[in-house]
């Protein structure tokens, strides 16, 4: 090695001994980087600590959803039995849907949620002058319940209700489904709901399968529990509540119902029911049994005017159940609007959910009013139009009888100066008055009730026609001049105050024309009628129309409407008949011709002058005794 290369060694060890005495921490800075690094290690010890804790934590949760699982288990086995496995899952919608509705199924119970009708609306207020619409729903209140009871012994409730299960869908497609509940011992309860085109009919049938040794022996019922919350879905709830209840049919019997207007409960025990029916005012929801349920409890609660639904209907059904490993029962679901035609066609007098009224005045409605309706309604669009039409067939028809009424009032008009007369000459004694007027009438043949008896003859027709009009759905939401609804009121000034006597916060303008033609017809019709001997009955025909105003005014449109027409008609007629084809010189001949007659004994004007004889002596007596009394 020379001398060079060792001088230069030198210097570099030289140069490392002066770099790392420079750049050797000192005692602050080896001190704070032993707190950093203990800091590091502490940070790092902390998490590990917390990785134990979270997988201790995790298995101690996992271990209690395991026992809450478990006790959930065991609870629902307690509560459900055999039908444990379908007490839980998860809400599934399934729609089926033809031409008319649209049907939501629930598989929570396997039941509709939801009807949607598409060809009807319900109005829900106005908007720039034009009514508000939105879809029309039928069993779509979440209160609803449709559900049956499965009687199982050892259980705390006594069974299972359907309602509670969730059915599994084995079969859907746009027209059809079926859901199955199933029980554990491979047995099913299964409900198969089906639907075509142009119907509101539903095909709706139920199977028990296996389910005999799960079911107790006891029970040779199951029962269908169902309750329904109607909805308001007129404009007039006043009359769609009065117009909507539970109706029912047993086999061989007249429909019936429950109470419109009160709470009412029907028990049709040791009956054979066909049908239920829950009927709005223009819809209907309709249970109806291939054979017969095996009786049924029907219930009706009335609701407050302001709650959200318009009433409860509660109906307990018994379907029949055998016992059978292998058992089914059809039935058939309506849901849809009273359309008469379609009721009709289903068959045992489902129809009669229709509130056209009973008796004559129902059969008159049926099977008269309406198909003469139907028949102007097939070429004629307005139903104002129609009403008129329909107005002059049946003034035309009881023109007989008016015109019997006009003729007797006209021979009341021809003795009306000798009346006068009488009257003149007995002015001091009322009771002889009285019976001097009945012996005028039966010297010349004069009834005078024969005016009243064509008006009477005619009121089953003017009943019937008060329950046609707000129950015929063809009138629902048909306008007409100033009427927007013929099946509810018009209104024609909204008032910002309510009128008393349940009037309504507005002015019915059919009412008000009506009340005002009548009181015209009024006038005209007893001018010449002699009313002295019951001045009562003169005020009363003017009073009458005033009062009317408050119930017409509320209500449908469609019978104010016939009722000014038929006042029009009526004012017409009269004046024709008496001026152009009634002649009163030939009335004066004929009751001349009369007087001359010998006349027979007995009669009602005969029984009549009697009994005023009889009562003249009474009065004759009564004032002798009074006499008497003074003198003493």
């Amino acid at each position: 090695m020379d001398r060079n290369t060792i001088i230069g060694l030198t210097l570099i060890f030289i140069l490392l001994l002066a770099w790392q005495q420079v750049m050797q921490p000192s005692e602050e800075e080896i001190q704070e980087q032993q707190q950093r690094q203990d800091s590091i290690e502490a940070v790092q010890q902390r998490q590990d600590n917390l990785e134990e804790i979270e997988e201790d934590t995790t298995s101690g949760l996992a271990l209690v959803e395991t026992e809450a699982d478990t006790l959930k288990l065991l609870r629902q086995q307690a509560a459900f039995g055999p039908f444990s496995g379908a007490a839980s899952g998860t809400d599934q919608d399934v729609i089926l849907e033809n031409d008319l509705f649209k049907l939501t199924f629930s598989n929570k119970g396997g039941r509709i949620k939801d009807a949607l009708l598409k060809n009807y609306f319900r109005i829900v207020g106005k908007e720039k002058g034009k009514d508000v619409k939105v879809p029309l729903s039928l069993l779509e209140d979440e209160k609803n319940k449709f559900e049956y009871f499965f009687p199982i012994a050892n259980l705390p409730t006594g069974g299972v209700s359907s309602g509670d299960l969730y059915f599994e869908v084995v079969k859907a497609d746009k027209q059809s489904v079926t859901f199955r509940a199933l029980a554990d011992n491979g047995g099913y309860f299964e409900q198969e709901y089906k639907i075509v085109d142009g119907t509101y009919n539903i095909e709706y049938d139920i199977k028990f399968e296996n389910l005999n040794t799960l079911i107790s022996q006891n029970s040779d019922e199951i029962r269908l529990n169902w309750v329904n919350y109607l909805g308001k879905l007129e404009k007039n709830t006043t009359y769609e509540r009065r117009y909507s209840s539970v109706y029912f049919k047993p086999v061989d019997e007249d429909p019936d119902y429950c109470s419109c207007t009160s709470d009412d409960r029907e028990e049709v025990a040791g009956k054979r029911v066909k049908w239920v029916s829950n009927a709005n005012q223009f819809f209907n929801s309709s249970l109806v049994a291939e054979d017969a349920f095996d009786g049924a409890t029907l219930e009706t609660k009335m609701l407050p005017e302001d709650a959200e639904d318009l009433k409860l209907l509660v109906s307990e059904i018994n379907v029949p159940y055998k016992h059978e490993a292998s058992e089914a029962f059809a039935m058939e679901f309506y849901v849809g609007p009273n359309e008469f035609d379609r009721l009709n066609a289903l068959g045992n007098d489902l129809e009669d959910v229709i509130p056209f009224g009973w008796s004559i005045f129902g059969t008159i409605n049926r099977w008269v009013i309406r198909p003469l309706f139907n028949f102007l309604s097939s070429f004629i669009g307005s139903k104002g139009i129609v009403i008129l039409f329909l107005t002059l067939i049946v003034k035309l028809l009881l023109y007989p009888l008016t015109y019997r009424m006009l003729y007797s009032q006209s021979k009341m008009g021809a003795l009306k100066p000798r009346l006068e007369g009488m009257k003149e000459k007995f002015k001091e004694d009322p009771q002889a008055q009285q019976m001097e007027t009945m012996k005028l009438y039966r010297e010349f043949g004069v009834n005078p009730l024969g005016g009243c008896m064509p008006m009477v003859l005619q009121m089953p027709i003017w009943f019937a026609l008060y329950r046609f009009f707000p129950a015929s759905i063809e009138f629902r939401q048909a306008g007409f001049l100033w009427a927007d609804d013929l099946s509810s009121y018009d209104v024609f000034v909204n008032l910002p105050f309510e009128l008393p006597f349940h009037m309504g916060a507005h002015i019915s303008l059919f009412t008000v024309l009506w009340a005002v033609t009548t009181l015209i017809y009024t006038y005209y019709n007893t001018r010449h009628m002699d009313m002295s001997a019951n001045p009562a009955m003169k005020y009363m025909q003017y009073i009458m129309p005033v009062m009317f105003l408050g119930f017409f005014n509320t209500f449908a449109s469609g019978l104010t409407c016939y009722l000014l027409f038929s006042n029009l008609f009526n004012i017409t007629q009269t004046i024709v008949t008496k001026n152009y084809i009634i002649d009163n010189e030939k009335i004066e001949k004929e009751l001349e011709a009369y007087r001359k007659k010998p006349k027979k004994k007995g009669g009602f004007q005969q029984r009549l002058e009697t009994a005023l004889k009889e009562q003249q002596r009474v009065q004759g007596q009564k004032e002798t005794q009074q006499q008497k009394k003074r003198k003493k």
